[in-house]
């Protein structure tokens, strides 16, 4: 996506249905008109859209996607298409079945970006070489939380979702009910290493479709179909055998074993 629409002039904005997570900002069409994009980058789950006088900040929700039409080549809107963001060659446009995304300005006079409320108290990137045990250590000293949680929080760590996060728990045997606090160096060492392992595996599958995700082009993801615990409670451990778990945290589903994954 960035590579198809960077350095290329916005020649308009069309706002659909506002009434996102936070409604879209008014007069966001003449904010962008006319303007460049420089370049399309992350921090956790928001893509930032930089322009020489501010960011377009966009999160996707649980079923948001951005989808790239050549000119000349964009179908008819359907019924969860909410915002149309045109180029001068081709068009983003922002499908969002419930919503639960979002479609924010900072505007350059307000400061760094990342100082923006949603922004501002995020964790590591977990791919970045700045993450390692001795990060994740530090970052949950007296979260009473469960490590589960705290993974999921964002402000430890991250991209960490919850298929990821059941995974990377697994992989370094932890139990995912074991307050945060009570992870010593050593298993926040394991268990960084198992979340970069399980990061990268998922992103050379694609990531995970359930449902209705896609990537950019359309392509289902296939990590899900990997995974060794995510989704497979009644199956046998695939290291012990012994049947996987699932119990709730969070009102999120959480899969185990209880014999690989210890306190």
């Amino acid at each position: 996506m960035s590579a198809v629409l960077t350095g290329r002039p916005v020649r308009a904005l069309r706002v659909y249905e506002p009434r996102l997570r936070w409604p879209v900002p008014r007069g966001l069409a003449a904010t962008l008109a006319g303007r460049h994009l420089q370049q399309i980058d992350r921090r956790g789950k928001y893509l930032l859209w930089r322009f020489e006088h501010g960011v377009l900040i966009s999160h996707l929700g649980m079923t948001g996607s951005w989808r790239i039409h050549p000119v000349g080549q964009v179908p008819d809107r359907g019924p969860h298409d909410h915002v149309d963001l045109g180029f001068d060659t081709a068009l983003a446009r922002l499908t969002d079945p419930r919503r639960f995304g979002a479609l924010l300005w900072h505007g350059a006079a307000q400061g760094d970006v990342e100082r923006h409320p949603l922004l501002a108290s995020l964790g590591a990137e977990p791919l970045e070489p700045g993450f390692d045990g001795a990060r994740l250590f530090h970052a949950t000293r007296g979260r009473s939380a469960s490590i589960k949680q705290v993974l999921l929080a964002g402000n430890a760590v991250v991209g960490v979702g919850n298929i990821y996060a059941s995974e990377s728990l697994f992989a370094a045997g932890i139990d995912p009910r074991l307050p945060a606090r009570r992870l010593g160096l050593t298993r926040c060492a394991r268990l960084a290493a198992a979340i970069r392992r399980v990061l990268g595996e998922a992103i050379e599958a694609g990531g995970s479709t359930l449902r209705d995700y896609t990537s950019a082009d359309g392509a289902q993801g296939q990590y899900a179909l990997r995974a060794r615990v995510y989704g497979r409670d009644g199956s046998d451990c695939p290291v012990c055998g012994r049947p996987i778990r699932r119990i709730i945290q969070g009102q999120r589903a959480t899969y185990w074993c209880a014999r690989c994954q210890r306190r």
